[in-house]
């Protein structure tokens, strides 16, 4: 089922992003896709696998292996300088752990669009699958690569970082993009606003050779809330839809705990059941104003 005017716009959120995980699941098994799917940070690794169609990939990867000393801790920070196990993540899982269906992803007729944040110029840099072609588990692992806990990522002569820096939820771009209804997923409660970075000092001197992507650091709340407001403005006038947790979070970024990630997950999966009905009919509403 290919709804034809409907994006797909997903938040990031470190572990936070099992929320999403459960939301498509349940798109997968009521075999709902979008022609047009934009994500940053998790919310780019969790499409990878719902546009792959792989059913429970996400929860076996994103739960299954959430102990697994190699997926997240703090010995990854001290002897690689990284909190997530970026080769882990990126290699061993999907090429020998769980594999993941390449073929399958470059078959889908959806386009994914994935957004990351250049360091030179500390703005939103989007990648479309004729920009990484097969390097599209570089460009992810770019968008995930959570500023003073992973490195930078080259790609194309640009060093990279995290997607959600510059542009948390990229509405905007889908919008840009030529998609005017879109389902949202985020991966914060409603009313939920940031508050200012903390830790200033520490990306001052970890990134001084990338002043521009300091100063999108230290603004990232503003840029946030703006956003957030925007999204709730959008939400009322019935232009957009918002999947989002209803409960209140238990879950940080960096969760390791599989029964608070199961919950979250079951959370999302029940959420989607309950907008279901509403996407398909907002889709086949917008169909009916071209003809």
């Amino acid at each position: 089922m290919m709804l034809q005017n409907s994006g797909l716009v997903l938040e990031g959120g470190g572990m936070r992003g099992v929320y999403t995980a459960g939301v498509l699941e349940y798109f997968l098994e009521q075999g709902l896709e979008f022609p047009y799917v934009i994500g940053v940070s998790a919310g780019a690794c969790i499409a990878a696998s719902y546009l792959s169609k792989q059913n429970g990939r996400n929860k076996k990867v994103n739960i299954g292996f959430v102990r697994h000393p190699e997926y997240i801790s703090w010995k990854n920070f001290i002897r690689k300088g990284e909190l997530f196990g970026m080769d882990f993540v990126f290699d061993e899982i999907p090429n020998k752990h769980v594999p993941y269906d390449y073929e399958a992803f470059y078959q889908s007729n959806s386009e994914f669009v994935i957004g990351t944040t250049e360091c030179e110029t500390g703005k939103p840099l989007y990648f479309s699958k004729k920009d990484y072609n097969e390097n599209m588990l570089t460009v992810i692992r770019a968008s995930s690569s959570l500023p003073l806990f992973a490195p930078t990522v080259e790609f194309k002569g640009k060093h990279l970082l995290d997607g959600g820096i510059s542009d948390p939820i990229p509405l905007q771009k889908a919008e840009q993009d030529g998609f005017k209804k879109n389902v949202v997923v985020l991966t914060r409660n409603e009313g939920y606003y940031k508050k200012p970075a903390r830790f200033t000092y520490f990306l001052k001197k970890k990134y001084k050779e990338y002043p521009n992507l300091c100063e999108t650091m230290i603004n990232r709340h503003l840029q946030y809330n703006k956003q957030t407001e925007m999204l709730e403005e959008k939400e009322k006038n019935g232009e957009i839809i918002i999947i989002r947790p209803l409960e209140p979070l238990k879950v940080s970024r960096v969760e390791k705990d599989p029964l608070k990630l199961e919950d979250l997950y079951l959370q999302g999966y029940n959420n989607a059941k309950e907008k279901f009905e509403q996407i398909i009919e907002s889709d086949t509403k917008e169909l009916e104003k071209v003809f």
